[in-house]
């Protein structure tokens, strides 16, 4: 079935290419770029010095009319997202503007691996500087009432996934009635911190992943970040995408850059009127409890990932993302009940169960 789309796939390519390019003869191949957390698959197509990206989105698992929105929306506002060149909605097949390899990721991975000096520590200060203006210009000017919001329902369901997948499905953990009531008991506080907060538009998976080094010989310098994997766009809470790109899954800063960086945007974000009347301390506890809730949702998401979609390799983040878990929680009251049970009954058993599967 995979093989058939991709053939498939790669017929409408070349029909749309032949359109496009005005070249009646034109045949690719397709070279595969990479899948991500869901089900689409993405491909590269070359020809004449030109690429571009073929998305399979298959329509049952995937809705590539958001993301046609939602690339739109960010565009308007100002941002690199890529172009939509061509679209079918019934196959779920997508031609896109091709932004290249360069992810955020393995970049700063270098830079850290390297030792930051000075050099290296305001390079890695720029990139992160340039996304947090392109999340500025998101917040600022992409109408959140043309997204769905990111409503209590929206935030338990995500958090649900913590209780039913990593210690049910993935530590087999037996929990009882009362472990129910404080997960339930915590899940409210969180959700009352994140509705809490001034809503803008979230893209949700705000981070090096998803975060592409623009090619400064096809776009201007100063064109920003490269912004994928967007389709999921809600209207949430200021801080989320903040602190999924600053206490990112993949890649951990010391805490003095990390606040370094959430002040600059705290800065950025009273410039434009973002947060007005929001004092640093609030803003430091709005970011640190939308990340908490983040925790929760990508411990179960990774162990879905394993479980479910046989994607193993999620696994190995989850560690990076217990440890943001405890260094957070244990700076707020409300969280200690939970803390304690969470050190007692889920951190030993996650840590021998992570140490055998790696």
């Amino acid at each position: 079935m995979i093989n058939s789309r991709k053939t498939q796939l790669t017929d409408w390519v070349n029909q749309q290419l032949r359109q496009l390019l005005s070249e009646p003869s034109i045949s690719v191949d397709l070279t595969t770029v990479s899948g991500d957390a869901s089900f689409r698959r993405y491909f590269r197509a070359e020809i004449a010095q030109q690429t571009f990206i073929a998305v399979d989105a298959p329509p049952e698992n995937e809705n590539s009319e958001l993301f046609v929105e939602v690339a739109g929306y960010l565009r308007e506002a100002g941002v690199k997202s890529p172009e939509v060149l061509a679209k079918n909605y019934d196959k779920g097949f997508l031609l896109l503007e091709d932004f290249g390899d360069s992810l955020y990721l393995p970049r700063l991975l270098s830079l850290q691996a390297g030792g930051l000096d000075a050099i290296s520590e305001y390079q890695v200060e720029s990139l992160y500087k340039s996304a947090i203006s392109a999340l500025i210009k998101i917040q600022t000017n992409v109408n959140k009432e043309r997204l769905a919001p990111y409503d209590r329902e929206k935030l338990r369901s995500e958090m649900q996934l913590f209780e039913d997948w990593f210690c049910g499905e993935y530590l087999k953990l037996k929990l009882t009635d009362g472990d129910r009531e404080l997960i339930a008991n915590t899940f409210s506080f969180l959700e009352d911190a994140v509705l809490g907060q001034t809503q803008v538009a979230v893209h949700r998976d705000y981070h090096s992943r998803n975060l592409l080094i623009l090619d400064e010989g096809r776009f201007p310098k100063d064109a920003g970040p490269g912004i994928i994997d967007f389709q999921d766009a809600m209207a949430g809470a200021y801080s989320y995408d903040l602190v999924s790109l600053l206490r990112d899954c993949y890649i951990r800063w010391s805490p003095e850059l990390v606040e370094m960086l959430a002040l600059h945007y705290y800065q950025l974000a009273c410039e434009a009127g973002l947060i007005e009347g929001v004092s640093i301390s609030q803003f430091l506890r709005d970011f640190d409890l939308a990340g908490l809730q983040r925790n929760f949702k990508v411990m179960g998401i990774f162990s879905r990932l394993c479980i479910r979609d046989n994607k193993p390799q999620y696994l190995a983040d989850i560690p990076e993302v217990t440890q943001y878990f405890l260094e957070v929680a244990c700076k707020y009251e409300e969280m200690a009940p939970f803390l304690d049970w969470f050190e007692t009954n889920v951190l030993l058993n996650a840590k021998a169960k992570l140490n055998l599967e790696s």
